[in-house]
């Protein structure tokens, strides 16, 4: 009986104890279990904001190299602009170099005109009288006219002089005027019927200035009512200054054809 009890003793107390170890080893896991857990979720956290980087990381360098890209896009253009730029410079300067030689060339053929302007020749010559205080040409006045413009128009480099002139009646002033007068209608007529270009007269008035005779007498200011009109030729030096020299000698040797006054 007391073997019994003893024994019954016995497995009370192992009981006792083995559950008193269950309680210590389920008190001591449990925080250690917990932590795993908590580290288990912070590394999950981690994972998941490491994935978002790498993410966030290839959208920076997806738009990185569209940005360098697109750069290199507009360089390549703008390389493009720039030598379409230089290419339309290197025409402009093109142009302005040969628009410089050719004003240095109308220059220099200026130049060798105005040196040769001594050279043209006296051919032939008229002076045409006025009546007292009048600019109105006389019939005799239009046919000197046209007797000096048939031989003046037979010549392809042409000067014509017109000077007006008056007595030395009235005031300076007005003779100055109506010399001039008597001038523009020596031009106007040569002009108007027989086609000589405008550029190539030369027409001033002299009032009472190179008088033909200074006597006091009505014939003495009868002659100096007048325009003298002289007629210039330069076809020596046309040659000189277009280079055709044979050209120019073979052009002289056939006689021109009479010109005709326009009806």
């Amino acid at each position: 009986m007391r073997g019994v009890l003893v024994t019954a003793c016995l497995a009370a107390a192992l009981l006792a104890a083995g559950c008193a170890t269950k309680k210590y080893v389920r008190n001591t896991v449990a925080p250690v279990q917990a932590r795993v857990e908590q580290v288990g979720e912070q590394t999950s956290r981690n994972a998941q904001a490491i994935e978002e980087t790498r993410g966030q990381v290839k959208q920076v360098d997806a738009r990185a190299e569209a940005g360098i890209s697109a750069a290199g896009e507009r360089a390549a253009s703008a390389d493009q602009h720039a030598a379409t730029a230089d290419q339309h410079a290197a025409n402009a300067m093109t142009r302005a170099s040969e628009a410089l030689e050719s004003a240095n060339k109308v220059s220099r053929d200026l130049r060798q005109l105005v040196s040769n302007i001594d050279d043209y020749q006296p051919q032939s010559s008229a002076s045409v009288l006025f009546k007292f205080n009048q600019s109105v040409l006389t019939a005799d006045a239009k046919r000197q006219l046209d007797d000096l413009a048939v031989g003046a128009k037979s010549h392809s480099r042409l000067l014509i002089t017109v000077e007006g002139f008056t007595d030395n009646v009235g005031a300076a002033k007005y003779n100055e005027a109506l010399s001039q007068r008597r001038a523009d209608a020596v031009v106007r007529y040569l002009v108007t019927r027989w086609d000589i270009p405008i550029y190539r007269i030369h027409v001033v008035g002299l009032g009472t200035e190179k008088p033909v005779s200074t006597a006091r007498t009505a014939a003495a200011r009868a002659q100096n009512r007048r325009v003298e009109v002289r007629v210039f030729s330069g076809d020596g030096i046309e040659a000189a200054l277009n280079g055709h020299s044979e050209n120019s000698a073979s052009r002289s040797a056939v006689e021109p054809p009479a010109p005709t006054p326009n009806q």
